[in-house]
């Protein structure tokens, strides 16, 4: 039987997800059998495991923390909005369906509840310890009775409990002692520690602090967590996207490439840009309003949760015409998944998928048309471009469309999804490869293509060439994992944690 340690926040984007990361990557160097689960996670950057499930992209993270491949089990619940007050359901890694806000509430307490006590039990019986994160605030009390994320999946998998709180944003004080006193007494008594993130300066100023906070709460302080600077661990959520990372200076200068990628409302799987923003002379910045293309070399649209309400949106706010115009000048055009799709001539959403609206014109910049289909594929894939004569691609499908060539159009990619051993065109290229479309989500975190494609602007702008770095992204993402797992070891009372984890055990 698995011992359950459990990360709540006092509110959301408080850094659970990077506090269980690292905990994920602590527990397994000291030898534990680790697997991190969140029954319930909203969010649109999502993961496509090995056996085609889907789940949250911080989840998948959390599993490559610990050493394992990732599983539908360890996020029986994704919530993916669709529009105002609904959202697509992913139980256990399939789509449910779509679900209003009050038809989901109805249904949770039953059948989706099943799954996620099924989901921990499945876990349970194969590990050591399962490291649970929670969602938003567990005292959020007007919807407590419907809440699967937090303290009653913590009473299910009698769990010990670790409170983090964000010091940065203020008011550390009133939200740990706060949420503590809306907690029953027996949810209150699962709390065995508190964290504060994201500390400025120097904590040895904070001790006082630690000790009042301390007395006030009635629960030991396990450590003060520095404040890092871009920890470089894939975002949860858009909140992230107020983040260090994508605050990014725009810089100046000729030599500097400047790349645009647009926000649209739905935006989904923006982790896809990671690696661009870590690219020396390359600025990225995410375009809100049409003026904010002005000057870009490269224009990207991303994955979007409902394509054709956010070419509706691009249409109203007047992007249509800068994007062109970026095009005319030279500018390269990428659209992944559902930015792919609106590239095209039109969009059908015949079943209403993604929303009420069932057609949409696209941007015709790329003579392909897109019918929404009411099957969900989700694939890991691998292939080789045609844009860049063998240059090896992967990454991960997660589209409700078919996208189908009209005229003239070369195939993106010949790719082959895992478990399928069939070779199938992705995408589609145009103008002399200036307009890409793909399915292929991660498709820049290939060092090979990434640089190719970047070089190719550079040549047709006339920047300054440069040279890739020595370590893949991919190495990257794990040493920001390493590095800051190694940050909260450093931090916080990690022999206090692993008692509890052998107490349990001893008590059998």
């Amino acid at each position: 039987m698995a011992h359950a340690i459990m990360v709540v926040g006092t509110s959301s984007n408080v850094g659970k997800s990077a506090i269980c990361t690292a905990l994920c990557k602590i527990l397994a160097d000291a030898g534990y059998r680790v697997a991190p689960f969140k029954a319930q996670n909203m969010s649109l950057n999502a993961a496509v495991t090995p056996k085609g499930a889907e789940i949250g992209r911080a989840q998948a993270v959390q599993a490559e923390a610990c050493g394992i491949e990732p599983n539908e089990h360890m996020n029986p619940v994704l919530l993916k909005p669709t529009a105002f007050n609904a959202s697509q359901v992913v139980l256990q890694g399939q789509v449910y369906g779509t679900k209003t806000t009050e038809s989901y509430f109805r249904e949770q307490r039953q059948a989706i509840w099943a799954k996620v006590e099924e989901s921990y039990r499945a876990l349970e019986q194969r590990f050591d310890v399962i490291v649970i994160e929670g969602a938003g605030s567990p005292v959020e009390i007007n919807l407590k009775e419907h809440d699967i994320a937090n303290m009653r999946v913590a009473d299910m998998a009698d769990a010990d409990v670790i409170l983090v709180a964000d010091i940065d944003r203020g008011g550390v004080f009133a939200s740990v002692v706060g949420t503590l006193a809306l907690l029953s007494p027996a949810e209150r008594a699962r709390v065995k520690g508190v964290i504060v993130n994201k500390f400025r300066g120097n904590a040895n100023l904070f001790a006082e602090g630690v000790r009042m906070l301390e007395e006030l709460a009635g629960v030991p302080v396990l450590g003060v967590v520095p404040y890092v600077l871009d920890i470089g661990i894939d975002e949860e959520d858009s909140l992230g996207l107020a983040g260090d990372r994508y605050s990014q200076p725009e810089g100046a200068g000729e030599n500097l490439l400047q790349i645009g990628v647009v926000q649209v409302p739905h935006i989904s799987n923006f982790n896809d840009f990671d690696p661009l923003f870590a690219v020396p002379g390359v600025s990225v910045r995410f375009c809100q309003r049409p003026q904010d293309l002005a000057g870009c070399h490269a224009v990207i649209l991303p994955g979007t949760k409902n394509t054709i309400e956010d070419l509706r949106w691009l249409q109203e706010r007047g992007f249509f015409a800068p994007i062109w115009h970026a095009f005319a000048g030279g500018a390269a055009i990428v659209g992944i998944c559902g930015g792919y799709q609106m590239l095209g001539i039109e969009v059908e959403d015949p079943f209403g998928v993604e929303s009420g609206e069932r057609w949409s014109s696209g941007l015709h910049l790329l003579p392909v048309r897109t019918v929404m289909a009411q099957n969900k594929a989700t694939y890991q894939a691998e292939g080789e471009t045609t844009l860049y004569s063998g240059i090896h691609v992967s990454g991960y499908e997660i589209h409700m469309g078919e996208t189908l060539p009209l005229v003239g159009t070369r195939p993106f990619a010949q790719i082959t999804r895992r478990g399928e051993g069939v070779r199938r065109d992705d995408g589609a290229v145009w103008h002399a490869g200036r307009v890409v479309g793909t399915y292929l989500h991660g498709v820049f975190d290939n060092d090979a293509f990434r640089e190719a494609w970047l070089q190719s602007i550079r040549g047709r702008f006339r920047l300054e060439t440069s040279t890739r770095g020595e370590r893949s992204f991919r190495e990257r993402r794990w040493d920001a994992i390493c590095r800051f797992a190694d940050v909260v070891r450093a931090n916080i009372d990690t022999a206090t944690v692993r008692t509890w984890i052998e107490q349990r055990a001893s008590n059998g």
